[in-house]
């Protein structure tokens, strides 16, 4: 367990924030979906040569998610089984529960959680003034410009997600760049 456990040290070093990009209609709060919490991980895990895999196992009223990490050297690294009930015995019930589950075991699996984890901030009405410089955030996005390699862009990315202390709207633009220089780097996006 020795190639995977080193990996997984090295790829944490390299994991960005999860984002909250998606917005939920009944609550009007924001939140990390699944889809910015593989995108916090994937490239860190598979540069250091680790595959992820979420295995769904049986379960009676609900969905049960375990998180696995397989690594190049072919040794493996599980994260226990996380059972989530569905609100609703039908289709939309149980497609709801497994993408909460996905989400929640690999945030906690990774050790990542959203740039924002106070579980209270949902039901508050918060005004947020931007306290963003636009010349600092100007040179994170030339820092960006100058990557060469996916690597180098997702690190370049990550310390300018961090100085956007939570600015959706400077967030949303370093998203769009990054995808747009991932793009033009070979990587997907």
């Amino acid at each position: 367990m020795k190639s995977i456990h080193a990996a997984f040290v090295q790829a944490q070093k390299e994991f960005g924030p999860a984002l909250k990009t998606a917005t939920n209609p009944h609550f009007k709060s924001r939140y990390a979906d699944l889809s910015a919490c593989i995108e916090a991980v994937i490239d860190a895990l598979n540069h250091n040569g680790i595959a992820l895999m979420q295995k769904l196992h049986e379960s009676d009223k609900g969905v049960a998610i375990e998180t696995i990490f397989v690594h190049e050297s072919g040794e493996s690294m599980a994260n226990g089984i996380l059972h989530v009930p569905a609100s609703k015995q039908d289709p939309q019930g149980y497609g709801s529960a497994l993408t909460y589950a996905r989400r929640y075991s690999l945030m906690a699996a990774c050790g990542i959680a959203p740039e924002d984890d106070d579980g209270n901030a949902a039901s508050r009405k918060q005004e947020i003034k931007s306290t963003i410089n636009e010349s600092e955030m100007a040179d994170y996005m030339a820092a960006m410009d100058e990557c060469v390699t996916i690597e180098a862009l997702q690190k370049a990315f990550t310390q300018a997600i961090a100085a956007t202390d939570g600015d959706t709207a400077w967030q949303k633009v370093l998203i769009g760049k990054k995808d747009q220089l991932k793009k033009k780097l070979g990587g997907s996006k």
